[in-house]
């Protein structure tokens, strides 16, 4: 039985990507730890410090299926390190002469931190591919509803109009600046190393930094200038990183779930046959998808806050931060990329209710113009002026439950400078969007595929 919402039988697919979850398994973790000792082992082998044999007899048994993993975790319950099992395995699946070699002049943290970072490789290209797509969607939506009139609102009031495509822009345009910080986040992150003991190679004597650039080569990583052991400001970008993503996918779908609410109901989640049913309330649709992705960009935010503890570590080897990110790491992509593939989900399938915006729009009986016709009327009275009368006047139309237009022709202030016609005009929500289609058109032009 598990007790984590990550392996839960009922519970990983609301939360998790079952692509990230086999990169992260235990199976391609101990295959990457495998990876790094076979590109090693070969390094070594071209550079003339092992037997080219011992090389190729590594490379070949360095599988995880030969391995006897019973007998690892009974070793690992005894040491309580990870990699000396490992290289025990290897060294007993190849012959005598090539064990001599295995793990030549490294250390277990030059392991494990390699192997992590050949996962995080794989962890990245998945989680690009996945906001790609979604960047794509948000691209279409923004499009496709540019011209879309709804009710802009700030501190939850209604505010002046906006179109959807805006908003959704404004979404997308976050998604662009986090490809941007991935592009740049990979060249830190895609670094590997062998330090050995206390990160100096002292056990390959003057020879240190060429295996290290050899071994690097043979893993496609980039090279460090120095052993990185105790130095995990790249490993905490990442995890804040994939924060820092999932506060923006938290921030769209809670934005959904207030637009789905039944007073509001301008979109709402694709519609699936039982899906957000209540236990109790037969008419509900709750806003199922939404919650989860709510749910995890809380959760990240969570495990970034954690992976800072791991910058603080003691002379060149820390107590207890490697084991941190064990956890942090695998955890934070497996739930990242479920967010994505939520909200992937969400937007592809949204609901747009255009005539639900429509009316929403005139749900304050135009009040909700009253700063376009203050811009027109500051034109003739200033701008202060201008505030201090259609202030006055929306208190009367409220107090009357009268309509703006109603209020504004039986103000003298104002019918003696503006017409019914011009009135009408700075009323009309299409007269009032500023530069939001410009806006928009600028954010479509940086979708990069």
């Amino acid at each position: 039985m598990t007790t984590s919402i990550i392996d839960s039988y009922y519970f990983k697919d609301m939360f998790t990507s079952a692509d990230m979850r086999i990169i992260f398994s235990e199976e391609q973790r101990m295959q990457a730890w495998l990876d790094f000792e076979s590109g090693l082992s070969r390094a070594q082998a071209r550079l003339g410090i092992i037997p080219t044999s011992a090389a190729a007899e590594i490379s070949l048994m360095a599988k995880v299926d030969n391995l006897d993993l019973e007998a690892m975790k009974k070793e690992f319950d005894v040491i309580g390190l990870p990699i000396p099992p490992l290289v025990h395995q290897l060294s007993n699946i190849v012959s005598k002469e090539s064990s001599r070699y295995v793990h030549w002049g490294s250390t277990t943290q030059d392991v494990t931190d390699t192997g992590m970072v050949l996962q995080i490789r794989n962890g990245l290209e998945l989680f690009e591919v996945l906001l790609t797509k979604l960047q794509n969607i948000l691209g279409d939506l923004s499009r496709n509803h540019k011209n879309t009139i709804m009710v802009g609102r700030t501190m939850q009031q209604q505010a002046a109009p906006i179109t959807f495509g805006f908003k959704t822009a404004i979404w997308l345009s976050e998604l662009q600046r986090h490809m941007l910080r991935l592009e740049q986040l990979k060249q830190r992150v895609l670094v590997g190393q062998v330090g050995g003991a206390v990160g100096t190679n002292a056990t390959l004597g003057n020879r240190g930094i060429e295996v290290l650039h050899e071994t690097m080569a043979e893993l496609d990583l980039g090279c460090p200038d120095i052993s990185w052991h105790v130095a995990r400001d790249n490993w905490v970008e990442l995890v804040n990183y994939l924060a820092l993503v999932g506060g923006s996918l938290a921030k769209i779908a809670n934005e959904v779930a207030i637009l789905m609410r039944s007073e509001v109901n301008e979109i709402s989640e694709p519609f699936e046959v039982g899906a957000g049913a209540s236990s109790t309330l037969p008419q509900k649709r709750n806003p199922k998808i939404c919650q989860a992705i709510i749910a995890t960009g809380k959760i990240l935010r969570e495990k970034s806050a954690l992976s800072h503890d791991t910058l603080v570590q003691e002379h060149e080897r820390g107590v207890g931060a490697m084991h941190l990110e064990w956890s942090i790491i695998p955890e934070a992509f497996v739930l990242s990329a479920g967010q994505l593939e939520n909200t992937i989900k969400l937007l592809d399938g949204l609901v747009v209710n255009e005539e639900k915006m429509k009316d929403n729009l005139n749900l304050l009986n135009g009040l909700v113009m009253s700063e376009a016709v203050m811009m027109g009327l500051a034109n003739h009275v200033g701008r202060s002026q201008a505030h201090t009368i259609l202030y006055e006047v929306c208190i009367q139309c409220v107090k009357n439950k009268q309509s703006l237009k109603e209020g504004l022709l039986n103000d003298n202030r104002v019918n003696v400078v503006l017409g019914e016609h011009e009135i009408d005009e700075l009323l009309k929500p299409s007269n009032y969007l500023g530069c939001a289609s410009e806006m928009v058109d600028r954010v479509l032009q940086n979708i990069s595929n």
